[in-house]
């Protein structure tokens, strides 16, 4: 457990790691890559490491050095793992990883921790098997384990649902170019969190791969495409970067993030967006994006609350929930239904440790309702849920006694978070 000590933050400026998302993919794209691809400021996390892991286990060669992973491509293709490959609670591996398997000769099955086996997968099930890939629930419940037996993908027409997670179709478009004959995608319900396809996207565009797009319903890729080699950097993880900025906000202060650019794929940065309109000061410079908040004469934050669709940045609703607790008014947060299958039911749990906090939130089927007012302290179950305890540490910030109870859990997505945090002390 680990006691959050009040302090105020000055002028900071903080480095965060290199983005979980775009490193997953990348990592994904180099492995069915034609050479060698040396990918820098990857981020070296438990989730990350998961994906690294299992393209080992289906005969891909990585070598990690620091944040730096140098990847000999297979050429489109995957072998056939010896054994289960265990993805933990990474919901990116197993829905990335479930598609990629169909490039696999024979079978692949993906398993992982409990809560892992209760997230739903049947969508991109169905999709795969719609491909001619026989692809099924081991449990016959449309979660993991997952048996996928895989091999010449022929390609062609299939309808995907992405109500759930914008990931099914994310594994779809990057398996689509080792293909025979190329995908034809059609999003038949969704897609939520778009900004993960144009990530997708980028990806796929950055490694040298053709694709045509109508927008988010329609995608063609053509097959018989090879991933290209080379060397690849990723962006700084605005994901992660969030909750600096939110500790600017509820503590008053300045704190910049190094390297974020205001033109980033990353549809997290959009949560700036969200902090001006409660009422901080966003600065763009040369080196980094910067929030400022601004605190009223009892030294209290001075926010006011939004209502909001957050249906393509979910990742950021326990962020932003932590920040309209101290805010002036209501805030809605709509839109997020899906957060129901991220590694916690994380409607249900944010509303629950903000309660302990004294505060009224309540979650509906899709939406977040959160009066603002007077937290105090209290000590916050993470639920093995990175989001969860770095959010409500940066309220630790702002009143007494918190206390978040398994502070490890932050290894799945940022590792030195403890240590970047307390560089908010030294501001």
């Amino acid at each position: 457990m680990k006691e959050i000590v009040p302090h105020g933050i000055g002028d900071c400026a903080v480095t965060v790691p290199g983005s979980k998302s775009y490193t997953h993919r990348i990592l994904i794209a180099s492995a069915l890559s034609d050479g060698l691809c040396r990918i820098e400021n990857a981020l070296r996390s438990e989730d990350t490491l998961l994906t690294r892991d299992a393209l080992r286990a289906m005969g891909i060669r990585i070598e990690t050095d620091g944040a730096r992973f140098v990847v000999q491509g297979g050429g489109g293709r995957f072998r056939s793992p010896d054994a289960p490959i265990h993805l933990g609670n990474s919901g990116t591996s197993m829905r990335l990883l479930t598609a990629a398997a169909a490039l696999a000769e024979g079978e692949t099955v993906l398993t992982g921790t409990k809560r892992m086996c209760e997230r739903p997968l049947g969508d991109l099930i169905d999709a795969l098997n719609g491909l001619g890939i026989a692809a099924r629930s081991v449990n016959g419940d449309g979660c993991p384990p997952v048996s996928v037996r895989g091999g010449g993908v022929r390609g062609g027409s299939v309808g995907i649902r992405c109500g759930m997670s914008s990931q099914f179709l994310s594994g779809l478009l990057l398996i689509g170019p080792c293909t025979k004959e190329g995908l034809e995608i059609a999003v038949t319900q969704g897609p939520v969190s778009k900004p993960y396809i144009d990530m997708t996207v980028s990806v796929m565009e950055r490694l040298g791969i053709r694709l045509d797009r109508d927008g988010y319903e329609r995608f063609h890729i053509p097959g018989g495409q090879r991933y290209a080699s080379g060397d690849y950097t990723v962006e700084p993880d605005i994901s992660n970067a969030s909750y600096f900025w939110a500790a600017a906000a509820i503590a008053g202060g300045r704190v910049k993030v190094r390297g974020v650019e205001p033109d980033s794929r990353q549809g997290d940065i959009r949560l700036t967006a969200l902090f001006e309109r409660m009422g901080c000061v966003i600065s763009q410079e040369a080196d980094g994006l910067a929030v400022s908040g601004a605190i009223d004469a009892a030294g209290r934050p001075r926010l006011s609350a939004v209502d909001v669709d957050m249906g393509d940045m979910p990742d950021m609703v326990p962020t932003l929930a932590v920040a309209a607790a101290f805010a002036e008014g209501t805030t809605v947060i709509r839109n997020v239904a899906h957060l129901r299958a991220k590694e916690s039911d994380r409607l249900a749990v944010v509303a629950a440790e903000l309660t302990k906090m004294g505060i009224s939130a309540r979650p509906t089927e899709s939406e977040l309702i959160i009066e603002g007012g007077k937290p105090h302290g209290a000590v916050i179950d993470t639920y093995d849920d990175h989001r969860i305890a770095m959010s409500f540490a940066v309220a630790g910030l702002a009143v007494p006694g918190v206390i978040i109870g398994d502070e490890g859990c932050v290894r799945k997505s940022f590792p030195n978070f403890w240590d970047v945090f307390e560089g908010l002390y030294k501001g």
